[in-house]
């Protein structure tokens, strides 16, 4: 039932694409943990590394997260929440789905706390899921870069042809043109300034190399880019 309300929403602030690939993801997964066998490669009583265990399968959601979102779906879960927010405030999903899993949490540690009333029970629990969480957020950031962002700058002698390969690469992105003089020669330049996803960065690369070889580009990250930049929909 928590599932299906989180897909509606995806349905409707997402896009339908989202959320019907994000059905896909949940539902094979529902089939695959009720017909896979019930296999023990290692236990997870305190005296048998769970913590290992808890950092593997952190990565191994991190990397499933990743693949979901890079073929325009979801996990489901906090994943769902990590799009939208992500797709208004331009943050990375991973960080984003820190903040909704830890609301998912406290809420599942408070049922499980009325539940058994054991109070080191939660505790215990809180400590190793916090791991995870973290764990799979940075694997999820560190492999879907959409909505990480850098500056590129260019340089060049030859701006015109720089910024048709810029627009050729994404039709959304501009660029800034800056006159300069280099310092050793004197000849004049010009430097452009574009902000692009990480995710466009390499193509965009390629497409300025092959339109002036000889030219001199760097990028670095950047924060706090205006709510105005346009990223694609996940979807």
């Amino acid at each position: 039932a928590f599932q299906a309300c989180l897909l509606a929403f995806a349905w409707v602030k997402v896009s339908r694409v989202f959320a019907a690939r994000s059905l896909v993801v949940v539902a094979v997964t529902a089939i695959g943990l009720s017909v896979l066998p019930a296999m023990q490669f290692a236990r997870p009583e305190s005296g048998n590394e769970r913590l290992i265990l808890v950092i593997f399968g952190g990565l191994i959601a991190g990397v499933a997260k990743a693949l979901a979102f890079t073929c325009r779906g979801s996990t489901g879960d906090e994943d769902v929440l990590g799009a939208y927010f992500a797709m208004r405030y331009l943050k990375p999903v991973g960080a984003v789905a820190i903040v909704a899993a830890v609301f998912a949490t406290a809420f599942g540690l408070t049922l499980e706390w009325a539940k058994s009333g054991v109070f080191e029970v939660v505790v215990n629990t809180l400590m190793y899921t916090c791991v995870y969480i973290f764990i799979s957020a940075e694997t999820l950031n560190n492999l879907y870069r959409k909505f990480k962002l850098t500056m590129l700058c260019v340089i060049t002698r030859v701006p015109d042809d720089v910024g048709a390969a810029i627009r050729g690469v994404s039709a959304h992105r501009t660029y800034t043109v800056q006159d300069g003089v280099g310092g050793h020669t004197g000849d004049p330049y010009r430097m452009l300034r574009a902000i692009v996803t990480h995710e466009e960065l390499p193509a965009m690369l390629d497409a300025i190399e092959g339109a002036a070889p000889n030219c001199f580009y760097y990028h670095h990250d950047i924060e706090g880019t205006s709510k105005r930049y346009y990223i694609t929909p996940i979807g």
